[in-house]
């Protein structure tokens, strides 16, 4: 089974930390997003990641190689065209034989039994009941059987979302009809909709079920990042004991790396610090620390700081990108 991964995102809502780490790589709970991604495809038998990458793509491209024992080809999708010509990009990559192809949007993880619907005789789109059915992506069902695919519908004919997880039976058919919406440039808001493509699979005759993910976790800005970090640090501590950092208090659920220096300071709840970072006289909750940042003497509550920055001071809420360096003072 090989897997499209697309994270050629830019992730505007999590600037300033994506102007210079690609959204997939952002950390939330330990490692970045793609990280917890690809570590639930593992147990699936992954036999190849293909990457479609964009914006910062070659930083994506190394923390696989250097993260996974996985065979890893990638493809750039230069200009932002649309899920549907991400997807179509990486048929450029797909082996001449036909064979079922499996596609996970790299920015949101989530969690399902997969291993039945990769075994199963049929077509598969992830879905989950939403309250606000407009914002996204809705499929309509007849019967077990998917009759339609609507994108942010102003009339939702059901209240079932798309994931992001697809499950497609024959990889030639489904880049078939990815090459025919491009080539008939069928486009919905200037972009390529895979969901389109899945449509056109439909009207032709493939029969596509849907399956519930008993998890959909959102990372697409500061607020929702850190409440997927306060979902996965207490599903993870719940099985696991507490970091011990001496002359420290640490109030669980937390997590803090191995090569992370914590010193004289109150950690936690929900706190993730990254490999190399390191925090002195420090009260942080519900945080993330990312790679070899810095915070000394302040309090800190509902932050973020990126690779590499420092801020220091008194009580304050930072969201800061990579490098910077703050200091608060009154």
């Amino acid at each position: 089974m090989r897997v499209i991964l697309p994270v050629a995102g830019v992730g505007t809502r999590l600037r300033p930390l994506t102007h210079t780490v690609p959204k997939a790589l952002v950390h939330v709970a330990g490692k970045p997003i793609l990280g917890h991604i690809i570590d639930s495809l593992l147990p699936l038998g992954i036999e190849e990641v293909l990457l479609v990458v964009g914006y910062l793509g070659e930083q994506v491209v190394e923390y696989v190689r250097s993260t996974y024992d996985l065979p890893v080809r990638w493809v750039e999708q230069p200009e932002r065209k649309g899920l549907g010509h991400a997807v179509y990009l990486a048929g450029e990559l797909w082996p001449k034989a036909d064979e079922p192809v499996l596609i996970v949007l790299g920015d949101t993880i989530f969690s399902a039994d997969l291993d039945g619907i990769l075994t199963g005789e049929r077509s598969m789109i992830a879905v989950r009941e939403v309250s606000e059915p407009s914002r996204f992506g809705i499929v309509e069902l007849d019967g077990g059987r998917i009759k339609r695919l609507v994108e942010k519908p102003s009339d939702p004919p059901s209240n079932l979302a798309i994931v992001g997880v697809y499950y497609l039976k024959s990889g030639r058919k489904l880049f078939a009809a990815l090459e025919e919406i491009i080539r008939k440039d069928i486009k919905v808001k200037g972009e390529y909709q895979l969901t389109d493509a899945l449509q056109l699979l439909i009207e032709q005759g493939e029969d596509i079920g849907v399956f519930k993910v008993d998890d959909w976790l959102d990372c697409g800005n500061p607020e929702t990042l850190l409440l997927t970090n306060r979902i996965l640090l207490s599903r993870r501590n719940g099985n696991s004991e507490p970091p011990r950092k001496p002359g420290c208090i640490i109030i669980p659920p937390v997590y803090i790396a191995p090569t992370a220096k914590v010193v004289h300071s109150i950690i936690g709840p929900y706190v993730s610090i990254a490999d190399g970072a390191e925090v002195e006289q420090c009260i942080l909750r519900n945080s993330i620390v990312n790679r070899h940042a810095k915070a000394d003497n302040v309090l800190l509550a509902d932050s973020i700081i990126g690779e590499h920055a420092s801020v220091g001071g008194t009580y304050t809420k930072v969201n800061v990108g990579d490098s910077s360096d703050i200091r608060v003072t009154f």
